[in-house]
């Protein structure tokens, strides 16, 4: 399954972007891509701080809970867009986050020295190597390293389960291009785009829905 920050919203954690481009407040390209990183490492440390914070205080809600309850019955694999761990949290094993964690940091040289990271970021934290620290996301303009193992785990789908994504930020949203024509695919989501990839699939069910009451409608489809 392919989930986004609709699913995390009912914990009270807020949508990447609202309808302004920003995020809490702040432009978005200010503390997400490395261009923000090099004009205000301090601005981006702030921020981010903030939303681990605010990340650590939250708790699952039922659509986390759901999802993990069917590992008893089906082999279940959550790709998330999100950087929360909500998921694991919850109960749900095979979890892969394609954009990052938030409660890890990682070296500005060496992309293998990942530190799991609950308190304030500051500048003069360092990596082993000797670098500073950064938060373990992925910015815009980066790579995704794991997008591959994503289309591996989407290839090997016998259903596809979407929930809480508008499907516009790609590479994410390119997935569905990798699934077999004809693999069935449940879209939850409150106001769904039907996105190029998605309106040439023969199998699609929407359920226009909040991820919660939505994944409970799925569930009883599977």
């Amino acid at each position: 399954m392919l989930t986004g920050a609709g699913i995390s919203a009912e914990s009270g954690l807020k949508t990447f972007r609202d309808a302004n481009g920003l995020w809490e407040g702040h432009d978005v390209m200010s503390v997400a891509s490395p261009d923000g990183w090099r004009r205000d490492p301090q601005l981006v440390l702030n921020f981010y701080n903030l939303r681990r914070k605010q990340l650590l205080k939250a708790s699952p809600n039922q659509a986390h809970y759901l999802l993990a309850g069917l590992q008893n019955k089906f082999e279940v694999s959550i790709i998330t867009q999100n950087v929360d761990d909500l998921h694991e949290r919850s109960g749900s094993k095979d979890v892969l986050h394609l954009h990052g964690e938030l409660l890890k940091v990682v070296s500005c040289k060496d992309p293998a020295l990942i530190y799991p990271w609950k308190e304030d970021l500051k500048i003069g934290d360092r990596a082993g190597d000797g670098s500073q620290l950064r938060p373990f996301v992925v910015w815009f303009g980066e790579p995704v390293p794991m997008i591959e193992p994503a289309i591996n785990k989407i290839r090997e789908s016998d259903v596809l389960l979407i929930i809480g994504t508008s499907l516009q930020v790609y590479p994410a949203a390119s997935l569905v291009q990798f699934l077999s024509d004809d693999v069935p695919v449940i879209y939850v989501d409150p106001s769904p785009t039907i996105s190029y990839e998605l309106k040439s699939r023969r199998n699609l069910r929407i359920i226009k829905s909040p991820a919660s009451t939505g994944v409970e409608q799925a569930i009883e489809l599977l």
